[in-house]
């Protein structure tokens, strides 16, 4: 439960779902809509760092929930929403962040990197929504959040299949804007640039190239610097909040000035 003396947040009591939320950006989102008073439940396929998430959530007065779940599954999904609405009787914000990439172009790509990247990237995204918007729409609307890239709205070397499920998340935002905004559900998305996580080495490595150098590329864009996931995360939490009451179907950059 949260802490005495913690001031009503923006999504005070609101119930929240984030996929990838064991480390990284979903970590950091999990963590920003806890501190705005959210009740967070925390889905990823790794059990070890999903818990160490929620403990920490929860060392921190907020109240949350760790689901182990392979959001590429549509069992898992079903599951998971049937489980949130078991515990709390309602599903509020959906935060669809699970994310890979893998460094390729279509000729090196293998096949079954392809439907790999497009399964967590993409089809996890449909699958969580598919289960999670009859129970929004049942309690009168919600947000949903949708965690593409920069890479969604320009292409990069390299990443054809990253590039290619980016997109495919900017335009399934606007589709499900439009289908679901008469039932009260706003759904955006955030597209950040190069952030300050593992997956972000784990390119580095891919490409075979010294860390140093890569994280140097990465911060050429007019601030100078990669992001942070904090700041990922504030750009989630006003999607979700009512601070963002009249926005939906739109796409926040958080890059730095990199598309610019």
């Amino acid at each position: 439960m949260a802490s005495e003396g913690r001031q009503p947040g923006p999504v005070a009591r609101r119930v929240a779902i984030v996929t990838g939320a064991a480390s990284g950006i979903g970590r950091a989102i999990a963590a920003a809509l806890a501190q705005a008073g959210a009740r967070v439940v925390l889905l990823d396929v790794n059990e070890e760092n999903g818990t160490a998430a929620t403990r920490t959530i929860e060392g921190e007065g907020g109240e949350a929930m760790f689901i182990q779940a392979d959001v590429s599954q549509s069992g898992d999904c079903e599951a998971a929403v049937d489980r949130v609405v078991a515990r709390f009787g309602r599903l509020d914000i959906l935060v669809n962040n699970a994310g890979i990439i893998s460094r390729a172009d279509v000729v090196d790509l293998p096949e079954q990197e392809w439907d790999r990247v497009m399964a967590v990237n993409v089809k996890s995204m449909f699958l969580l929504s598919k289960f999670a918007v009859p129970v929004m729409t049942r309690g009168g609307g919600g947000a949903i959040v949708n965690v593409a890239s920069g890479w969604g709205l320009a292409g990069g070397p390299r990443a054809v299949a990253y590039c290619a499920s980016k997109g495919a998340v900017v335009l399934l935002t606007k589709a499900m804007a439009i289908d679901h905004g008469r039932a009260g559900i706003r759904v955006n998305c955030v597209c950040p640039g190069d952030t300050d996580t593992e997956m972000l080495r784990n390119e580095a490595r891919q490409l075979g190239e010294p860390l140093d150098r890569f994280l140097a590329g990465s911060a050429d864009r007019p601030l100078g610097r990669i992001g942070r996931p904090e700041e990922i995360a504030q750009a989630a939490l006003y999607l979700a909040s009512d601070a963002a009451s009249f926005v939906t179907g739109t796409t926040l950059v958080v890059d730095g000035g990199g598309l610019a």
